[in-house]
Parts: structure tokens; sequence; C-alpha cells
């Protein structure tokens, strides 16, 4: 199926509007969502709609949700997402932070207790758009755990994204974004709709074997998910986890909670406060020269930097359409007529 972004985002924000969002906050769901599939990441984008609907159902996401300030001095801020969809708290939580990084220099801003906050790409390009740096570390306190740590083949916690930007006013801005397993579990999700093979080491059976079948993470005996760089990403995923679980106030993984919760720590530095902003900029923009001027592998593919494949995505499937599965599609179809809805 082949679809255009703006009658995606449109049935997208029906379908949560008919869920009890207001307009606003069905608006902002839908645009993050379709933004992932433009930006080349469907494992955040619509393909979450039937997910995030199903959540609503069982009471685990409630629309319309404020965050609360659980503590607050002039440069920290820490919130209770209060069960409210990631998308509209994630807007509130770190517009707060991009507020007191303006006025401070450097801002720290927390949340828990909130549903799945999406593509963590999207606070680093919010803070971009304020002209501001920043660093978010993500996890999951309690259902969703399906990651191991390394050497292990029991899944202690989740996927624990992180995402760092760099503005660059003198070009392109710098947007690192990543999930600290090998996949993000989306992405086994759309396999799994598609009915394709992952690549080698992404997950680990319960016997302690390898296997490239993404149903075996959601069949008894599940597998678990790897991580990236072994050790390396096993030790940036408990590190995400604690910054965000146990700093950012929401708590890390445990077992015995049903519900899909997110927890963020965001980080965000204004250097128009307290630094050479003229300075920052050049020297960002002479470094992102001087790595791309490395000569390629292949002269027909350029050296890319952080940000560059979700841009050359989204000028594609701006153009052309986005692309869903069939299985992928009809989940969302489905979803929609579940509530009476047309496709």
């Amino acid at each position: 199926m082949n679809i255009g972004h703006q009658a995606l985002k449109e049935l997208s924000s029906r379908i949560f509007s008919a869920i009890g969002c207001d307009g606003a906050e069905a608006e902002v769901i839908s645009r993050l969502l379709v933004t992932a599939n433009l930006v080349g990441h469907d494992s955040h984008g619509v393909a979450r709609i039937p997910r995030y609907v199903d959540y609503w159902r069982q009471g685990e996401v409630l629309p319309n949700q404020k965050a609360t300030i659980t503590f607050e001095n002039q440069q920290i801020v820490i919130f209770d997402g209060n069960k409210g969809f990631g998308q509209s708290i994630g807007v509130e939580v770190v517009s707060a932070g991009i507020d007191k990084a303006r006025q401070n220099g450097v801002a720290l801003v927390g949340v828990g207790n909130v549903g799945h906050l999406g593509r963590i790409g999207d606070w680093a390009e919010m803070a971009i758009a304020a002209g501001q740096t920043s660093l978010h570390f993500v996890n999951t306190s309690g259902a969703g755990m399906s990651v191991a740590p390394f050497g292990g083949i029991e899944s202690r916690y989740a996927t624990n994204p992180i995402s760092i930007g760099m503005p660059n006013d003198a070009g392109e801005s710098l947007i690192f974004d990543a999930a600290t397993s090998m996949l993000a579990e989306g992405k086994i999700i759309v396999a799994k709709n598609k009915g394709v093979e992952l690549p080698e080491g992404a997950l680990t059976g319960a016997d302690g074997t390898p296997t490239r079948d993404p149903n075996a993470l959601y069949t008894p005996p599940h597998a678990v998910m790897n991580a990236m760089g072994e050790h390396k990403g096993g030790g940036l995923a408990i590190m995400a986890d604690l910054l965000a679980g146990a700093l950012g106030g929401g708590g890390c993984a445990r077992p015995g909670v049903t519900a899909v919760y997110n927890g963020m720590l965001s980080i965000l530095i204004d250097p128009a406060v307290f630094a050479d902003r003229t300075f920052v900029g050049n020297e960002t923009a002479r470094f992102a020269d001087w790595v791309r001027s490395a000569r390629p592998v292949d002269p027909d593919k350029p050296v890319l930097l952080p940000g560059d494949p979700e841009r050359n995505t989204r000028r594609d499937r701006e153009q052309n359409g986005i692309v869903l599965d069939d299985t992928t599609w009809g989940q969302i179809t489905d979803t929609a007529a579940s509530l009476d809805l047309t496709a």
C-alpha cells in the first residue's frame, strides 16, 4: 500500500479523535507518527497505531493528560506523565526544558509514567529548532523489557534509545538517534509483518542459540533481543536506564508491571546563553565539513553524518508516498473499523 503522508496523517488523527483525544493531541500524535515514517523509522510510525489503541482500551494510556511537576528549581524540572500519550507529554516536557535552557544556559528535565514516547529524535529536532543542543536517554519501567544484558539469555530491560542533537547554523544539523539494542523492537514488528528474516545477531532464542525469526520474540518460550556492539551497547543500555529511570523519576526496569511506561531524562544546552555562539557554530560547521570530506569506499555513496539518512528518506517519501506492507495496513484499517471509521 502506497499512501501520501497527508492522507495517512488525516486517518491517524481521526482514529485518535475517536478514542477521545482532543484535536491538538490527535494532531501531534499523528504528525509525529507519520514523521517517523517519512524519515524512514517505520518502526516508530503508524504501525504503532493499533498498539496505542490497545493500550487505551486497557486503560494503560489516557487521552488529554497534562504532566504534573514533582520537583523544580531554576535548571531542573521533573514531571509525572500521568499515563498520557508520549507524543503530547513529550512536547510539554521538552518545551519546559527549552524554556529553562534559554534562561539559564543548561536545563535538565525528566519524566516518568508516560506512554510510548515515539521516535526520540523528535525531541532532539525540537531542541534544534530552538537553537539548542540536547541529549535524551529513554527507558521502559514496566512491560516491554525484551533485551538481555550482554552474555545473558533473559531479558532485563528495554531497547533504551539515546538521541543527541547538535544544531549547525551553516548547514544541516546533526541528529543521532538509535536504540541501544541491535534493532529497535518496532523494526522486529515490521519484519514480522513483512514476513522477512532479521539480521544475524538480532535475537537469541530461549535455548541460547541465535535466531533470525521475528516471531520468536513473541512466541513462548520467548527469544530475547541483543545489545548493539555487544558489551558496549549493553553498557549504554544500563546507563540509559539509570539516567532515565533513577534521575528522571519514573523508575528503572523491573518485573511485575504489565503496562508499557517510558521514562526520559533530557539535557538541553543553549550556547547563546553561556558560550561563544559564533565559535560553536563555526566549529560545528568546520568539523561537519571535515568529516564529510573523507574519501568514501563507494564513490557513488558519500560519507553520511547523523541525520543524513533521515533527510534523504524524507525527501523521497514526501514526493513519492509512504509504502506500508499489507499486514500493517490491514491492522490499521481493522483498528479504524473497530472504532466505526472507514480508512
